[in-house]
């Protein structure tokens, strides 16, 4: 293991204030000019740039919050009580083209995607660190992948009835033009990232470290791959990816003895079954924009549970000791602990990857195993083991482990069901507008999704 460690506190005024879209706003802002007008000259250089694709994600219109809430309220587990205003236009299918919701995330994961790019077209050959700076460039694809896959489930058509998909910027070009792929496409080149980050990262294996959770590791990427392929229903690379992740022998479930402290992110980079995080702490607090505080008793308490879920869990579920209950309503207090959003954002577990080898196994795998995963989450949350597990025991048990995690919508849609959607709202609803912005730039090749300010 040759991972290291760098100081980047002399970029963090100008890496980490990059705003973008794929408009000339890029342009407007002061963004470590010197370095991006002439090619990042070292390792330690990429290192920076790949920190700062980190920092945009973290970011409040990103996973430091809205991205999480936009995949609960629109789902069969919980909902936005409209405290403090957060969410409304999301529940209830009224958002308009101008909607900051559809236009701070699109400009903060297109953001993200503009550094990868510096990252991903740098010429790294000449570097004394070259092969650490390919390894880097191997972290940078695979972020890309997730901005991409992300982008493509809130803007893509895939699930309202169409077939387009988002821009795919592969080069940093402010100044670019650029229509919306087909959503084949974006799909094929979210593939094709996750395969070269694979590809660059296990070439440079010798910088890997499992042990440092907020960068991402090889498995940690495998982990991140399994959401994509079980939305592409490519069960045989989900068992694949999966079972390597198993066979590392590098995590464990979260044992019921610790609940309270399994889910929390006070344990910053320490739990055995964390396997990436954004990194936060109490210098870069979320404070009242975090996720935290959103979901928290003790911030707005705008998102909880709908009437009904917390009567899945059976009365032995230690999970039930994460969900408070206030006035006759149900929140989930348990994960998301501290309210000045100091925690680390969680973004790929044990757990998860191993209800994804639950389903890849069910469809097609072997149902011993499918059993084996199974067990090994429910008996770590109080629970008997199994003698046998269905898709609808995944699919119940998925919403038990992720509750409030951000995942909910996306498993319900990825499933054929839209059943969460209201009856009176138009299936093409379920996409995002693309920000006005966009589609308002003159010569613009950018198509609005339809339904919104026609």
């Amino acid at each position: 293991m040759k991972k290291r460690l760098f100081s980047i506190a002399i970029f963090s005024t100008t890496l980490f204030g990059l705003t973008t879209s794929c408009s000339d706003d890029f342009v407007e802002t002061q963004f470590n000019e010197a370095i991006e007008q002439s090619p990042l000259k070292s390792a330690d250089e990429v290192q920076a740039f790949v920190r700062g694709i980190y920092s945009s994600m973290r970011s409040p219109n990103y996973y430091g919050a809205d991205y999480l809430g936009y995949g609960e309220v629109r789902s069969d587990e919980m909902f936005s009580n409209t405290a403090g205003g957060y969410f409304l236009n999301v529940q209830n299918y009224t958002m308009l083209s101008n909607d900051s919701y559809a236009g701070d995330t699109w400009n903060k994961i297109y953001e993200a995607i503009a550094k990868s790019n510096i990252v991903v077209n740098t010429n790294v050959s000449g570097f004394n660190d070259s092969d650490f700076a390919e390894y880097l460039q191997g972290e940078a694809y695979g972020l890309r992948a997730v901005a991409f896959f992300d982008l493509l489930k809130l803007y893509g058509q895939q699930f309202s009835g169409g077939s387009v998909g988002i821009v795919l910027p592969t080069k940093y070009d402010p100044k670019a033009l650029m229509p919306r792929a087909s959503v084949a496409e974006t799909e094929a080149q979210i593939d094709a990232d996750f395969t070269k980050a694979l590809q660059m990262m296990e070439a440079n294996g010798s910088y890997d470290n499992v042990g440092i959770k907020t960068d991402l590791s090889i498995n940690a990427l495998k982990g991140l791959m399994t959401r994509f392929y079980l939305y592409k229903k490519d069960y045989v690379k989900v068992r694949s990816l999966v079972n390597d992740i198993v066979a590392s022998g590098k995590y464990s479930v979260a044992p019921a003895g610790s609940v309270g402290t399994f889910h929390s992110f006070q344990m910053n980079g320490a739990a055995s079954n964390s396997m990436f995080e954004l990194a936060v702490g109490i210098n870069s607090a979320l404070a009242t924009d975090s996720y935290n505080y959103l979901i928290g008793l003790n911030g707005y308490a705008n998102i909880q549970l709908k009437e009904g879920v917390v009567d899945l869990y059976s009365a032995d579920d230690v999970r039930l000791k994460l969900i408070t209950e206030d006035a006759g309503n149900y929140f989930v207090t348990g994960k998301y602990t501290q309210q000045n959003g100091a925690d680390n954002i969680r973004m790929i577990r044990f757990e998860e990857v191993l209800l994804a080898g639950v389903e890849a196994e069910l469809n097609g795998g072997s149902s011993a195993k499918a059993l084996e995963y199974y067990n090994d989450i429910i008996t770590n949350r109080g629970l008997v083991a199994a003698t046998s597990v269905t898709m609808n025991d995944l699919k119940l048990e998925r919403l038990k482990e992720l509750l409030g995690e951000g995942q909910r919508q996306w498993d319900l849609l990825r499933w054929g069901d839209k059943s969460f959607k209201p009856s009176d709202i138009a299936e093409t609803m379920l996409a995002f507008p693309i920000p006005r912005k966009e589609t308002n730039i003159a010569n613009t090749p950018i198509v609005s999704n339809p339904g919104y300010d026609n």
